[in-house]
């Protein structure tokens, strides 16, 4: 189970739901908002990415699971053949492609390092400022991936993942575009779950990289409100659990102890420890023995719930 959304899985599948016009009740805003805020970076990966279908493995390298940063120097450092050979297999698509990728096929290593920077042009501003949505997602959706794990082991888990995949052991199937029959030889298999993923999974084509499944997120449809101007997180997180709650879930934001969690959110000890197990009995905060002291932190809902209210979120337009 992968821990967090992968930067650029969400930046390449992303820029496929930029050309949809469908999902509008979710996908149109952030359209209409990411669209103006490009500039040219979209021509290149315009030749690379096509509507549907298939896209070149190397554009989402493993490495990515660590970072933006982590997976653009993994795609710096393809390898000039394995270019070359991903590249042959884009279609053929329109006269201006072959010019737009000839010199990444020549092996022109400024070349790559040219699209990593249109990749990271993009991501800025079509996924970054939306990321604590995504996170948050993403979060929600490892969750019910682990109470299932727990409720009945890995079988439980691959039965409950969206209704396009199927466990029926030992094979795990998936509605897909193309047949493909992917044997893991017991390598296992990464789930990684995916906002910008819609309707079908995706695998990478190449058998020989790590086995990943890439997938929609659950509750991707989740009605959410985009952040309103100037009011920030106290306004909608205060409305929901009140000012005091909402101060002292912003202090456990990073982990702490009741005497600090007292003086970050302006409390008395005796209240901080109240609020806390509130929050606690809510399923919003961990608390653990410490040494000495007792430690309080978010779970992933609680944390998904103080980003949601702090941050602008990419969902269905404002009423």
């Amino acid at each position: 189970m992968a821990a967090g959304p992968d930067p650029l899985w969400e930046t390449i599948l992303s820029f496929h739901r930029l050309r949809d016009r469908r999902g509008a009740l979710v996908f149109g805003e952030w359209r209409a908002e990411a669209r103006a805020k490009l500039k040219g970076e979209t021509r290149l990966l315009n030749a690379l990415v096509p509507r549907r279908g298939y896209f070149p493995d190397f554009l989402t390298p493993p490495e990515s699971r660590f970072g933006l940063v982590d997976g653009l120097e993994a795609l710096r450092a393809t390898p000039e053949e394995r270019v070359r050979t991903e590249l042959a297999l884009l279609p053929s698509g329109s006269a201006a492609r072959p010019a737009r990728t000839a010199a990444l096929t020549e092996g022109d290593p400024a070349e790559l390092g040219r699209l990593a920077g249109a990749l990271r042009a993009y991501h800025r501003a079509a996924v970054e400022p939306y990321w604590p949505h995504i996170r948050a997602r993403a979060e929600a959706d490892r969750v019910a991936r682990g109470r299932a794990l727990l409720d009945g082991g890995t079988d439980e888990l691959l039965a409950t993942l969206p209704p396009m995949i199927r466990w029926r052991a030992p094979v795990l199937e998936a509605d897909y575009p193309v047949d493909r029959e992917l044997r893991l030889d017991g390598r296992g298999l990464l789930l990684q779950p995916s906002y910008f993923c819609r309707v079908t999974p995706v695998v990478y084509r190449d058998p020989a990289l790590p086995p990943v499944l890439v997938y929609p997120v659950t509750y991707a449809d989740t009605p959410v409100a985009s952040g309103h101007g100037g009011r920030g997180a106290g306004a909608s997180l205060g409305r929901l659990v009140g000012r005091t709650r909402s101060a002292v879930l912003s202090a456990i934001e990073h982990g702490t102890t009741t005497s600090e969690l007292a003086r970050r959110a302006g409390v008395s000890l005796a209240s901080a420890s109240q609020h806390a197990c509130v929050l606690r009995e809510a399923g919003l905060v961990v608390t653990l023995r410490h040494g000495n002291a007792v430690l309080h932190t978010l779970t992933p809902l609680g944390a998904a719930l103080l980003r949601g209210g702090a941050q602008k979120l990419p969902g269905r337009s404002r009423r």
